[in-house]
């Protein structure tokens, strides 16, 4: 007789409620923890009826669907159709995806993205109370989202899409800032106002007082802005024709070996800005083609900046932006489903976006309630060792009982009682 499967084992359906997320259950409790649903139904706004679901209920599932993996609002369906996990998290009723894209239109169109803000200050505030800090490294940079959407605009590396600009505290990770932008829109547009946005973002007793970006910050704006708040700065300089003749004035003798080149600086104004500040210049071998002639030439790196250091020091800060910044924003994007958007609006996909920044922050934050072993993962490591774990959702007279392995339980006993910590602080 002909074996009717691949493997010796039959397949059965179960009575049991069980969650495929049992993991993310305790992010969701976290969540609680911070206050998160009463935060907001406080910021945004209301049903428009009594029947019609609060801000949160759209919110939730959205925090929770992106953090288990999810990457467009059809995905919604796989915590809908988690019944145990809707159990433990008091998920009563989630929205249709077709409702939740209502809902962001609605959203983006009006004063949604003043409350998803409020709401990210709030746990930004949450967050940093405990970690000792009062200044901060903020790093903004501009990426691209790929979107063949009705809406979207040919950006300047010649795709269709959005350019939207990120404001990241180097210190602990936590987004402060995101402005959804056009993808025709510049990456140096009105970056001064968003770095004055960012400011506003910050708790109270919380402040700015580094800045790195790259050369689309390259702007006299900025650098008064910085000088006035007593910030110090390494910004990325356009090669321009005034930065190329006063590089082409540095004395020969003035340039010192530094890694695989040489390095020198010298001190650069523009036309408005208030006050000098130095360029730092590091020049290197250009790599030549093939066949190329045997002069290969030089390429040059420069960098504006008013920190009081030597110039290896400083030129070392400002490439630590690759992690602090460039990095987070992949994870981000690719982690969390950023990379693309689900709507053909761009309002509604700006509040999309803005969920999935709240998405990324509780992230960072819940990490610090995980085992210091645990904290250098990135998500797809945390879904798949602790997200996506089996649990069974036990209804007794004294309330729900979530089962878990052996090998999971003391983690998750030290993680809940560590979110109990964060709800008192």
């Amino acid at each position: 007789m002909m074996p009717q499967t691949v493997l010796p084992f039959k397949l059965e359906i179960t009575r049991d409620t069980i969650t495929a997320h049992a993991g993310l259950a305790l992010l969701g409790e976290f969540a609680h923890a911070l206050r998160m649903p009463v935060t907001l139904d406080r910021f945004l706004p209301g049903p428009g009826s009594g029947a019609g679901y609060d801000p949160s209920e759209f919110v939730m599932p959205l925090l929770m669907m992106l953090n288990g993996g999810g990457r467009s609002l059809e995905d919604l369906r796989q915590i809908r159709e988690d019944a145990g996990l809707r159990a433990l998290l008091g998920m009563e009723s989630i929205p249709s995806t077709d409702a939740t894209g209502d809902w962001l239109r609605r959203t983006g169109a009006g004063a949604g993205l003043v409350g998803l803000a409020s709401s990210n200050r709030d746990l930004l505030f949450r967050g940093m109370k405990r970690d000792g800090l009062t200044e901060y490294t903020l790093d903004i940079d501009a990426t691209q989202i790929v979107a063949e959407k009705e809406e979207a605009k040919l950006t300047y590396k010649g795709e269709i899409g959005y350019m939207p600009i990120v404001g990241h505290l180097a210190e602990n990770g936590l987004v402060v800032g995101d402005e959804f932008r056009s993808g025709n829109e510049s990456p140096g547009a009105r970056n001064l106002e968003f770095i004055k946005y960012c400011v506003t973002q910050m708790p109270e007793g919380k402040r700015i007082a580094y800045l790195r970006a790259d050369s689309a910050s390259y702007q006299s704006s900025v650098f008064n802005s910085c000088e006035a708040e007593g910030a110090s700065f390494a910004i990325g300089a356009d090669l321009d024709e005034g930065v190329k003749s006063v590089i082409a004035a540095i004395p020969e003798e003035d340039w010192r070996p530094f890694l695989d080149g040489q390095i020198a600086e010298t001190v650069h104004s523009m036309e408005k800005t208030e006050k000098a500040f130095r360029l730092i210049v590091v020049r290197r071998p250009s790599q030549g083609s093939l066949f190329g002639p045997d002069d290969l030439g030089l390429r040059y790196k420069v960098i504006a900046s008013n920190r009081e250091e030597t110039a290896e020091e400083t030129v070392a800060w400002y490439n630590r932006r690759g992690e602090t910044s460039e990095n987070r924003i992949k994870e981000l994007k690719i982690g969390f489903g950023m990379e693309r958007m689900p709507c053909g609006d761009q309002a509604a996909n700006a509040a999309f976006f803005r969920i999935g920044i709240l998405a990324y922050n509780l992230f960072v934050l819940f990490k610090m309630a995980l085992p210091e072993e645990w904290r250098r993962h990135q998500v797809q490591t945390i879904r798949w060792r602790f997200y996506q774990a089996a649990g069974k959702v036990v209804d007794h007279a004294r309330g729900l009982m979530l089962k878990v392995r052996r090998v999971l339980f003391h983690l998750m006993e030290e993680v809940r009682a560590r979110c109990r910590e964060w709800s008192w602080a």
